[in-house]
């Protein structure tokens, strides 16, 4: 019930701010529970694509560091989020998304880099569709990243790709780690170019290297 007031108030929210988001192939979106992952640019991505994934729930994974505030706790857990450690990441990280993945009723929002400032696809969320049996839909946010230029209006856009499936015989060893990352990568590339040919992310807060 929380999660369902909830992406109605953010939906509200978002148009208020943003204008109506341009949504494309919604109709690629497969029956039941199924992995959203795209590639994490904003801190506010994840709205959007809950909001364009609808009518599905979803869960995701969310910085322990959040989790400390009791407020936002109750926010995050009634909002279907789990916490994760970037550092020891545990066995949670894989356990819990399979799990809701499972439910028949909550899918999962991911990013494979695991963070903004990374460009590197990560093999967890292989894993997670592999155990749990569910396809993964590509999805990329086209649109502000720095939260001022939200407030212009009518300049979001997300797109859905084909879903990708992982048999599961399939064996995560580095090849076939390798062969997902690659296809998932070249999803992403096809649906920013099928956006925007010019479009090119640029992080507006890289990290800078820490001097040994």
């Amino acid at each position: 019930m929380f999660y369902s007031i909830a992406r109605t108030i953010v939906r509200f929210l978002l148009f208020i701010i943003n204008g109506k988001t341009k949504i494309y192939n919604h109709n690629k979106l497969p029956e039941g529970t199924f992995i959203l992952a795209g590639p994490h640019r904003t801190w506010w991505d994840p709205l959007f694509f809950a909001v364009a994934g609808a009518p599905l729930k979803f869960s995701f994974m969310a910085k322990i560091e959040l989790f400390k505030n009791p407020i936002l706790r109750w926010i995050l857990v009634h909002a279907n989020a789990f916490a994760i450690d970037r550092q020891n990441p545990g066995p949670s990280a894989i356990k819990t998304p399979v799990k809701n993945l499972k439910s028949e009723d909550l899918g999962l929002i991911i990013f494979p880099t695991g963070s903004r400032h990374s460009s590197e696809l990560k093999a967890g969320t292989m894993m997670i569709a592999k155990l749990s049996g569910r396809p993964i839909v590509p999805v990329v946010y086209q649109g502000p990243v720095k939260f001022s230029q939200l407030f212009k209006r009518n300049n979001v856009s997300i797109m859905f790709g084909d879903p990708i499936y992982v048999e599961r015989r399939e064996k995560l060893d580095d090849t076939n780690v390798a062969a997902f990352t690659q296809k998932l990568q070249a999803s992403f590339d096809k649906l920013d170019h099928d956006l925007d040919p010019t479009f090119k992310y640029i992080d507006p807060k890289p990290k800078t290297p820490t001097k040994e």
